[in-house]
């Protein structure tokens, strides 16, 4: 005779519980999302981050192609150079040709815009960082009009 087999084991209810922790203590963030469709850099913050560091903003705007979230702060971080630029020649040209006398008066109006372009420079990477976007009045649209 043979023996009878024994029933297997009940099955384990699902656990409602979350996954452990990973090794190191940390949470996990969770995974960017893309607010202008196309795919999602691996290094999105990275590219984010250098898109606002002037000339480096060519990086993102050339490397990362598919993700229209890092191509629209490439965008806004190349026009925010232009501005600074374009700033910068005008203040020379208007020192130079005054003999230098109206470079001594528009020192004070020169610094403080410069000023406040760090600033925004810093805001945007923030925000970008943080998936969302600073738009500035007229400068913010610029991006949206050109296509690399």
């Amino acid at each position: 005779m043979t023996e009878p087999t024994p029933p297997p084991p009940p099955p384990t209810p699902p656990s409602d519980s979350a996954p452990p922790p990973p090794p190191g203590g940390g949470s996990t963030p969770p995974p960017p999302t893309s607010g202008g469709g196309g795919a999602v850099s691996d290094n999105r913050t990275l590219m984010i981050v250098l898109s606002y560091l002037g000339p480096l903003c060519l990086i993102p705007l050339l490397a990362e192609k598919e993700d229209q979230e890092v191509q629209w702060h490439a965008k806004h971080g190349l026009v925010l150079l232009g501005v600074g630029i374009a700033i910068g020649v005008l203040y020379t040209f208007l020192s130079i040709i005054s003999g230098g006398i109206l470079g001594c008066v528009l020192a004070i109006v020169v610094v403080p815009i410069g000023l406040a372009l760090f600033v925004i420079h810093i805001v945007c990477i923030f925000k970008g960082i943080n998936g969302e976007r600073f738009k500035l009045p007229v400068i913010s649209d610029l991006p949206d009009q050109f296509s690399i």
